[in-house]
């Protein structure tokens, strides 16, 4: 039995190909289509992307919006940190990306918009990600809302006015850590 791992992807991505913001019209991105009897390749648009569906073909779409779940703060110490949410694990507890993570050891007191929310690192789990207890008054997706941010892969070093263009058209059901990217190209219309 392989188990994976995350060096498994790691590799090569040369920064001047990354782009940096959204192209304007979200179905004019490139699409490379493999023709997996010929091994030919070609350069196409994703709004060409019915040409290649078929009848009976099988589409899925995630319909999750994305939580503005990265939290920027600092910790008792006055030192900034960085949580990312990935899992809600009930009563204001949830699993959390953390940076720096050698400085939010258990017990670690955490602030975020002036101490409107707040934070006790509990543990430290496999993998690395941390479990958090968050402390606020009123509706936590409110506050999240009000002091979270979109989260972005660490290669996107510019953030976007509107958050909308983080989420799918045919988003639904609040709960992702991160945007499904491939459903970012689709619009409305395609």
């Amino acid at each position: 039995v392989y188990c994976m791992k995350k060096s498994d992807f790691y590799f090569e991505l040369p920064e001047e190909l990354i782009a940096q913001t959204p192209i304007q019209q979200r179905d004019h991105s490139k699409l490379l289509h493999l023709d997996k009897n010929t091994g030919a390749v070609e350069h196409r648009h994703f709004y060409e992307l019915t040409q290649y569906l078929q009848e009976g073909d099988c589409l899925v779409l995630n319909d999750s919006r994305v939580l503005p779940a990265r939290l920027i703060g600092t910790r008792s110490t006055g030192g900034s940190v960085e949580l990312v949410l990935l899992r809600d694990l009930g009563g204001g507890r949830w699993e959390c990306l953390s940076r720096p993570g050698r400085k939010t050891k258990p017990g670690t007191e955490l602030y975020f918009g002036d101490g409107e929310l707040t934070a006790t690192v509990e543990q430290v789990v496999e993998g690395g990600n941390r479990i958090v207890s968050f402390h606020y008054e009123g509706i936590f997706l409110e506050v999240l809302e009000r002091l979270g941010k979109m989260p972005l892969p660490p290669y996107i070093k510019e953030e976007l006015q509107d958050s909308e263009r983080y989420q799918t058209v045919y988003s639904r059901e609040l709960g992702s850590a991160a945007a499904p990217t491939a459903g970012l190209h689709f619009t409305k219309e395609l």
